[in-house]
């Protein structure tokens, strides 16, 4: 975390060490930015009032979300738990700050990594699949399940298990074809899943339809998922849509 300096990153001020009760237990604390809030909490207080968050707010949150995410991309770190309790806030300024990077890796090609990481309701298909070999698209996946949530007002594949967030995912995105789990894992043998055709988008609440509106502005076309593989290419499109239609005060840009 020393390494990362980052306006839309929490910053490590300092660290310590400390002993525990026991004789060998050691403690490492961490002395971080002060920041009161989280997307998480923010959410909730709209959720319990029936409401969803403000659609400039949730421009402003994505895009200061995938600012983050291209930096730390660009360094070959990939966070590995991007979800709305690791995304702090502060209510003052609406200045979003990326915590929590106990999951973080940088990523080197040919060497595995664990596959089972990630928050289940924010876990990337590869991952439940049992890939090891992945990139730093799972967390551009992430994002894209907490720019959902925040509109949807409540997550967007809320499995109860591995299995079953593999099913919920199924059931909006349709049945994987065998190509599509082969690229996800090579190693993956097992393909016996029930054949369901996607969720139509426009039954979905119109989630893709904001989420289009969102990021891209009026009048854009959703393509496939390469429109999603990588978190530069969001932010950049995310930073012209804020400076373009939002009109916050001074205050608030000046942070940007």
């Amino acid at each position: 975390m020393r390494k990362l300096e980052h306006i839309n990153i929490v910053r490590l001020r300092y660290f310590f060490y400390s002993s525990g009760e026991k004789k060998d237990e050691v403690y490492l604390n961490l002395v971080l930015d002060f920041v009161p809030e989280t997307v998480y909490r923010v959410a909730r207080h709209y959720s319990k009032n029936k409401q969803t968050i403000p659609i400039l707010y949730v421009k402003l949150y994505m895009y200061q979300l995938f600012r983050s995410l291209a930096y730390i991309h660009s360094m070959g770190v990939c966070h590995r738990d991007i979800k709305p309790q690791n995304l702090l806030l502060d209510p003052e300024t609406a200045v979003l700050k990326l915590i929590d990077f106990g999951s973080a890796k940088q990523l080197v090609r040919g060497e595995p990594n664990v596959s089972y990481i990630c928050s289940r309701y924010y876990r990337a298909p590869e991952l439940i699949f049992g890939a090891t070999d992945y990139t730093t698209d799972i967390d551009t996946w992430s994002a894209g399940c907490v720019i959902a949530e925040l509109l949807l007002g409540q997550p967007i594949f809320p499995g109860d298990s591995g299995v079953d967030q593999l099913v919920e995912i199924i059931k909006v995105l349709g049945t994987p074809t065998r190509e599509q789990i082969r690229e996800m894992n090579p190693n993956y043998q097992e393909f016996k899943f029930p054949q369901i055709k996607p969720h139509p988008w426009n039954k979905v609440r119109q989630t893709v339809s904001v989420i289009r509106f969102v990021l891209w502005g009026p009048g854009s076309v959703l393509g496939t998922s390469t429109d999603f593989s990588g978190s530069c290419k969001l932010w950049h499109s995310c930073h012209q849509m804020v400076l373009g239609s939002m009109k916050f005060r001074s205050k608030v840009f000046k942070n940007l």
